[in-house]
């Protein structure tokens, strides 16, 4: 009987995928992402994606990954460093090798809408006031370099607040008054209170794809300025403040337990996924953990809030 249900589940599964994909055709869209990509498989794609940078036959991570996410069914707990290697060695003599591999093509939408616009060109500041141009990752960890977090994988469990329901975040313990990183540069589509989230903010990448939900922050002072709704931050600027607000229809107050960062992403591949049934958030827990490697530094301005101290420029961003 066991083995009867497991397949049943797995049919449904892979039934679910395959329609939501081919129903884009028709106007339909993605209805169902479980990202479980390794931070061990990020960060051996993102090195060989940097590796190959420049040079002929240069592979793209995304299109990489899609494929071991089609050889594997997405349990990336298969993962083989020479799996990739060997997806990267066949796009390299041919970038259409792929692309009739069953599920391949969802896979590419499904983790391009993850990580689209987290590897490519950007420039630092030289010493002498020039631009250094780059290539790499350029995403960062929520949390500011330098200040300690801890976290566990604890997408999916029960929460009760208000209504039992799932944990769709990923929470990072901390200090009161961590900054807070912008992991992606966006729109903020959302600021204020909310009496699950305490203090949030909510900003949107620029292809609209990603929603990053920032909550539970510091109390009595949650944002890093003025931040205001339909403004752009970018990549490695500090946003707000670690806290513990929040479980309260009154604002300002501090009912969590254990201060921390709650922070989500909800994939957007229609309007009405937004804050409709279908919404689509993924666990946070591998993509934290590999971007720890990838921290903004900050110091204390003027005014007296946080800054990044070096931030980087991206000339591929909206103006």
């Amino acid at each position: 009987m066991g083995k009867v249900f497991k397949a049943a589940v797995m049919f449904t599964v892979a039934a679910c995928m395959f329609t939501s994909y081919v129903g884009a055709e028709n106007k339909s869209y993605i209805k169902w992402v479980d990202f479980k990509v390794t931070a061990q498989a990020l960060s051996d794609a993102a090195a060989l994606d940097i590796g190959g940078y420049g040079k002929d036959g240069h592979v793209g991570w995304i299109d990489a990954l899609a494929h071991l996410g089609a050889k594997y069914g997405g349990d990336f707990s298969r993962y083989k460093k020479s799996d990739l290697s060997d997806a990267f060695a066949k796009l390299s003599a041919d970038p259409s090798v792929f692309d009739e591999e069953k599920y391949y093509s969802y896979y590419r939408q499904a983790y391009g809408a993850v990580l689209s616009g987290w590897l490519g060109e950007y420039y630092v500041h030289g010493g002498d006031g020039s631009l250094i141009k780059k290539y790499g990752i350029k995403a960062f960890s929520p949390i500011a370099g330098g200040y300690y977090y801890s976290d566990y994988d604890d997408f999916g469990v029960s929460r009760s607040y208000g209504y039992r329901r799932q944990h769709l975040g990923h929470d990072m313990l901390g200090s009161v008054g961590t900054p807070i990183i912008a992991m992606e540069s966006g729109y903020v589509e959302a600021v204020g209170w909310n009496m699950y989230g305490g203090w949030r903010i909510g900003i949107r990448s620029f292809d609209g794809l990603r929603y990053y939900y920032y909550a539970h922050l510091r109390k009595d002072h949650p944002y890093c300025g003025d931040i205001k709704e339909g403004e752009t931050v970018y990549a490695g600027q500090v946003i707000g403040y670690l806290g513990m607000t929040g479980y309260s229809t009154k604002k300002n107050v501090n009912n969590i337990n254990v201060p921390h960062l709650h922070v989500g992403m909800q994939l957007i591949f229609d309007p009405c996924q937004k804050d409709g049934v279908n919404q689509i958030w993924i666990d946070m827990y591998a993509i934290t953990n590999f971007l720890s490697k990838y921290r903004s530094y900050v110091c204390k301005g003027e005014n007296g809030e946080y800054k990044a101290k070096n931030p980087t420029e991206d000339f591929s961003l909206p103006d």
